[in-house]
């Protein structure tokens, strides 16, 4: 699909940027909005706490089965159709899983509400890469990486806001005006596509990467639960590796893939996939490890443990407004580094809380911890899409979402891992008399994972990113010749 011309003006480049921003911050926010509201639910449906994990599961699988083939959708039918028809999906599915009656209704319209989440965020973020010059790139990319950040350390605390005060249907009922909203202002702001790409979809890529994320979100899911089989899990997990590695076998081999792996190509897109998804597991898990150490460690209240999870979040949105300024002065590689080592300390440093940490000394870790994984995770999104042509960018932002999204949806799992072997060694150890340590011990684990990611990080040239960071030189007009 031939790319139309950016649009000349910088207020409605600016406009469409929310717009994206805030699509994609009500699709992250879903995957944990309902955490908190999970009694309150299982008893509108008549079913135990523990039977709603499936109604979470559902809407992370989803959207790990159907990302694959956003790029091919926006190929096909054009990103502003393709948006819009997920924003619309998105909304429809939400009303109607307020108004459930049932568990299996409830995790039905899930399903649904994935698919639109799942076409949404990738095609949204192509929108902007579409729509953005190259050396405004960077300050788009980095707003963008806010809704990941904060949408899971906000979610649980929202979700209880409003199932304390209203109701667990106001949740997604919420969602109908929003997404109405965005729904008008995608047919106002965004340009109309060019004729699409009539190129072959591609089932065998679909069906075996489809299955692969399907497999491999589902043995972690299966792993993270407390009364869970290994080797039902083990078998799953086998399962997903056999279809990836099929999958991928293939998608070198055909003419038209669903998924174009050519981007892995370039060292600084595969660093951000390599590494940086250890890093985004390790992210994904901290929303997890700490509210559980708190409240059953710690002895506080719902209410108590989410205003000390606030703190993450505010380190999290105090870098937003420098990381642009230290990625441009210090460089990708450099601000890799020393975010990666500053983040790998914070998280060991939550395994030295007890119920005696005083408060202020707790709230200035969890804030300098999110001050330094927002950085890694902008450096990181950011520096992905440094050297893609504009040609591949629908493509490597295809493999970039899939990826991202297992990710994300991986760090749950680890977490909940983390704690059962945090739990085995303190018991092998004679420690379990202290309060909380087999949590504690959870965030070694998820320090030493985020201590993995950097391996990646150390290899990048001192130059990586450069032609996002440095001002382009533009070419010098030809030089008349003297007249003779």
């Amino acid at each position: 699909m031939s790319a139309p011309a950016v649009p000349s003006s910088p207020a409605r480049r600016t406009a469409i940027l929310l717009l994206v921003a805030g699509a994609m911050f009500m699709e992250n926010l879903d995957g944990t909005v309902i955490t908190t509201a999970v009694p309150e639910m299982a008893r509108s449906f008549g079913v135990a706490p523990l039977s709603l994990n499936i109604g979470i599961s559902a809407y992370l699988l989803t959207l790990g089965v159907f990302i694959p083939i956003s790029g091919w959708m926006a190929d096909r039918f054009g990103a502003r159709r393709v948006f819009a028809m997920a924003i619309f999906l998105f909304t429809f599915a939400s009303l109607w899983c307020g108004r459930a009656e049932t568990l299996w209704e409830f995790v039905l319209l899930r399903i649904l509400q994935g698919v639109g989440g799942a076409m949404m965020v990738p095609v949204g973020r192509y929108v902007v890469l579409r729509e953005t010059p190259r050396d405004k790139l960077m300050g788009a990319l980095a707003l963008l990486t806010w809704p990941a950040l904060a949408a899971p350390v906000l979610g649980p605390v929202v979700g209880g806001f409003i199932t304390t005060y209203f109701s667990w249907r106001w949740i997604f009922y919420l969602n109908v005006p929003l997404g109405l909203i965005a729904l008008a202002a995608v047919w106002l702001l965004l340009p109309k596509d060019a004729p699409g790409q009539k190129r072959p979809f591609d089932w065998a890529g679909f069906l075996l990467m489809g299955g692969a994320f399907f497999s491999i979100l589902l043995s972690a899911e299966t792993l993270g639960q407390r009364e869970a089989d290994p080797l039902l899990a083990a078998v799953i997990a086998g399962a997903g590796v056999a279809l990836l590695l099929l999958g991928m076998r293939h998608l070198r081999r055909v003419e038209h893939p669903m998924l174009a792996l050519d981007a892995l190509k370039l060292k600084t897109f595969a660093v951000s996939l390599h590494g940086g998804s250890l890093f985004r597991m390790s992210v994904a898990a901290v929303p997890f490890v700490l509210p559980l150490m708190l409240q059953i460690g710690f002895g506080l209240d719902a209410f108590q443990a989410g205003l000390l999870l606030m703190a993450v979040f505010a380190g999290n949105f105090a870098m937003k407004a420098v990381s642009t300024r230290l990625l441009r002065r210090f460089g990708f590689r450099r601000m890799l580094l020393v975010s990666g080592w500053a983040n790998v300390v914070a998280l060991a440093a939550c395994a030295l809380f007890t119920p005696e940490t005083p408060v202020a000394l707790m709230v200035a870790i969890l804030f300098f911890g999110g001050l330094t994984r927002s950085m890694q995770f902008s450096a990181l999104n950011l520096v992905a899409f440094a050297d893609v042509p504009p040609e591949r960018m629908n493509a490597a932002n295809a493999l970039f979402s899939t990826v991202f999204q297992t990710a994300m949806g991986l760090g749950i799992a680890l977490g909940a891992i983390a704690i059962r072997f945090g739990e085995m060694a303190v018991a092998a150890a004679g420690l379990s008399h202290v309060p909380a340590a087999g949590y504690r011990a959870a965030f070694l684990i998820v320090a030493l994972v985020a201590l993995c990611s950097l391996w990646d990080a150390l290899r990048l040239p001192a130059s990586a990113g450069d032609t996002l960071r440095l001002p382009q030189r533009q070419p010098e007009p030809p030089r008349k010749e003297a007249a003779e």
